[in-house]
């Protein structure tokens, strides 16, 4: 049984609250109660964690990396400027999945670059909630091939 850390950046605690045209119209809730569901039936758990804060998201990807599998991450905002997310996400040494809401290549042109991407294995956009079943998978098939 894997655990997999599911991260959410600033913001993302409005869900259901904010723009649903981007980012549909479930709650961060919601969503985590989807993955965790998933994640249950192919075996694995889910630790979920959301903060407004960078430091904040450092500090739990340093304190709960060493008990963890895989990672999927929504950095929020944070996906277009923060390197020192960047550097945590590789620091880990996990298999990470990069999730957003929203199509980030057909919003702003800021919002098309991704500084996190790069410790990334794979990254979802613009398929809102399915997205992070999605990376459940790529996450799953992944550790799977490493047993």
């Amino acid at each position: 049984m894997a655990t997999i850390l599911l991260i959410h950046g600033p913001n993302l605690n409005r869900l259901g609250k904010r723009d649903s045209l981007n980012y549909g119209s479930k709650t961060l809730a919601d969503i985590e109660a989807l993955v965790t569901a998933e994640a249950e039936e192919l075996g694995h758990t889910v630790k979920s964690f959301q903060s407004n804060h960078e430091g904040a998201l450092i500090d739990y990807l340093q304190n709960e990396s060493g008990n963890a599998d895989g990672i999927i991450i929504n950095p929020g905002a944070l996906t277009h400027y923060s390197y020192a997310l960047l550097d945590a996400l590789i620091d880990t040494g996990l298999p990470c999945v990069e999730v957003h809401l929203s199509d980030i290549n057909s919003r702003e042109e800021f919002r098309k670059i991704s500084v996190t991407a790069p410790a990334c294995i794979a990254q979802i956009s613009g398929k809102k909630e399915a997205g992070y079943i999605e990376a459940l998978k790529i996450l799953h098939k992944k550790l799977a091939k490493n047993v």
